[in-house]
């Protein structure tokens, strides 16, 4: 009887289970439905205004910089509609290649109507605009890729979007993004794998992928994304993109969905991701207006300082081609030594500049925000749904427990010195297991952030050089590396402006040169770096400049002027 009993209760389990892996999975082909009927459907309405419009120059509007699209649109000479339809066209091709797009937004044509009953034309008037997953736009889901998210669509549009409406711009298409958004590969299990346009072997980085994608696919000319350790910067360097990561209250937070909430400690920014830096400044001078300061009074009332990116006058400039703690590839460090070349020929001071202690930034810091329950808020999320493959080594650490964990770190520690703490990851890092504790690690970023703004100060720097992670890593090998990303994770912590600018491609030569590559010690990690980046010759390089919080003009003009003599050499 107590055989019968176990094998009845072990059958019952195993339907439930079954019972609940068809659940998900009818949610999933529910989802992945209604984005393939909006697809139709725009593709259906794309055709009618072709149609209607045969004689539209689609290449030479689409080769407009945004600067000149947008003086065009205001002085008439091109029709928003057209200029619309022609992005939805392009959109439409490039994720039939790439798979970036979430789907379309049809109410663009409503807004589309809206702009032409407006008094004024705003800054972005007619401009299409992408926005990312988790921003939310009022009749649409803000899924993060997970299934749980796919149930009630948004009341109403985010503070952002609303901005960007009153402003004239054109929100048409939401983008893809990684499960969870803690990933900067761009895969979720209900809308599957993004591809990078360049190079479709490759990633285009995350979590703003689709973002990155879509605009360098030509799908976009303007698009918003969010970063928390990179999700805007990772993109732009795996793309070849320009983009943003602002301090995080200088945009509004509100109306944006995360998959774990409550995190203030390392905050999340909202930020701008274009062809040039030129369309940033435009993008954040619109943003940055009475709106969007009497819709969210927490956002200091601070206008965009057109003076400070227009300066010419020479900088002071840090910089540093490693930060001791993850050896990049050499084309990445290459474009960090030929860019202090340019600008100290341009006329500015070069000054080395060290950033202190990243080790303990990325353990310490950066992870223990983030894991201070020992990851339980993040696998909560996953209940009810199936893992994406490229997450599934991060969340099986979560997953051993906490005695478990203690032992390991425990194991690891002799070899922490040997490896340079690339081992304490997300299994073994120390969870914060009180309120006390919560408050004293706060009080260590806290510390740290004054720690490293003297350090600035002692050597009179405007700016700071720097490089960024790349170039573009094959699929699936962002979800091994997470600690690879430490570049840009500091600058979240730091919460300093920081924004990326290409400024080159991989040689053949670099291709070489990362044959002899050994990182720190030869390592695991240093030969999955190894093989992540390899067949990458013609994918852009970048590097990151940052500038002091507040200071996002001062970032943008010192892009800016990265940008242009890059473009010179």
């Amino acid at each position: 009887a107590a055989l019968a009993l176990l094998c009845g209760s072990a059958a019952a389990v195993g339907v439930w289970k079954w019972l609940g892996k068809r659940q998900i999975q009818k949610k999933i082909e529910e989802a992945r439905r209604t984005r393939d009927e909006g697809v139709k459907k725009m593709a259906k309405a794309i055709q009618q205004f072709r149609e209607q419009v045969p004689s539209v120059q689609t290449d030479a509007i689409l080769s407009l910089p945004l600067l000149e699209l947008s003086g065009r649109l205001q002085e008439g000479s091109l029709c928003p509609k057209t200029v619309l339809y022609t992005y939805l066209e392009k959109a439409l091709e490039v994720t039939q290649r790439t798979n970036c797009l979430r789907h379309f937004i049809p109410e663009c044509e409503e807004q589309l109507q809206e702009i032409q009953r407006q008094r004024e034309k705003g800054l972005l008037y007619g401009i299409p605009v992408s926005i990312k997953d988790h921003i939310s736009h009022k009749g649409h889901l803000s899924t993060c890729g997970l299934v749980q998210c796919l149930g009630t669509p948004a009341q109403e549009d985010s503070v952002l979007v609303k901005v960007l409406k009153r402003q004239g711009a054109i929100p048409f298409a939401m983008t893809n993004v990684p499960q969870s958004l803690f990933n900067y590969d761009c895969s979720n299990p209900i809308f599957g794998q993004t591809l990078n346009p360049l190079n479709h072997q490759k990633s285009p980085g995350g979590s703003s992928g689709g973002e990155g994608a879509l605009i360098t696919g030509g799908g976009s000319i303007l698009g918003i994304g969010s970063d928390t350790g990179g999700s805007i910067r990772l993109p732009s360097s795996f793309c070849g993109l320009c983009g943003l990561k602002p301090t995080a209250e200088r945009l509004s937070l509100s109306g944006v969905s995360d998959s774990v909430s409550g995190i203030l400690a390392v905050p999340c920014a909202l930020g701008p991701m274009a062809r040039d830096v030129d369309s940033l400044a435009l993008c954040m001078k619109a943003l940055l207006c009475q709106e969007m300061f009497q819709l969210d009074p927490t956002v200091p009332p601070i206008p965009f300082d057109e003076e400070v990116y227009s300066s010419s006058a020479p900088l002071r400039v840090g910089y540093y081609d490693t930060d001791g703690y993850f050896p990049l590839p050499p084309c990445m460090r290459r474009a960090v030594r030929e860019t202090r070349g340019a600008l100290q020929a341009a006329g500015h001071q070069l000054v080395p500049f060290s950033p202190p202690r990243i080790h303990y930034v990325m353990t310490e810091l950066f992870l223990k925000a983030f894991f201070a329950d020992g990851g339980r808020a993040w696998l909560d999320v996953f209940t009810g749904d199936t893992v994406d493959p490229n997450l599934k080594s991060q969340v099986n650490c979560c997953k051993i427990p906490r005695l478990g964990k203690k032992l390991l770190a425990l194991v690891l520690k002799p070899l922490q010195f040997l490896l340079l703490l690339k081992l304490k990851n997300v299994a073994t890092i120390s969870t914060c297991r009180s309120v006390k504790e919560m408050w004293n690690h706060h009080h260590q970023i806290q510390a740290y952030r004054t720690e490293f703004i003297a350090q600035w100060r002692e050597l009179r720097l405007d700016v700071v050089l720097c490089p960024v992670l790349g170039p573009a890593f094959t699929t699936g090998y962002p979800g091994k590396l997470l600690t690879a990303i430490s570049s840009t994770m500091l600058y979240n912590v730091l919460n300093f402006p920081a924004g990326v600018v290409p400024v080159s491609t991989v040689t053949e030569a670099d291709e070489e040169e990362l044959k002899l590559y050994r990182g720190c010690c030869d390592d695991p990690w240093d030969r999955t770096l190894k093989q992540a980046v390899a067949g990458a010759v013609g994918l852009p390089v970048a590097v990151q400049c940052v500038a002091l919080p507040w200071r996002e003009e001062l970032c943008l003009r010192f892009m800016k002027e990265v940008e242009t003599l890059s473009r010179e050499k």
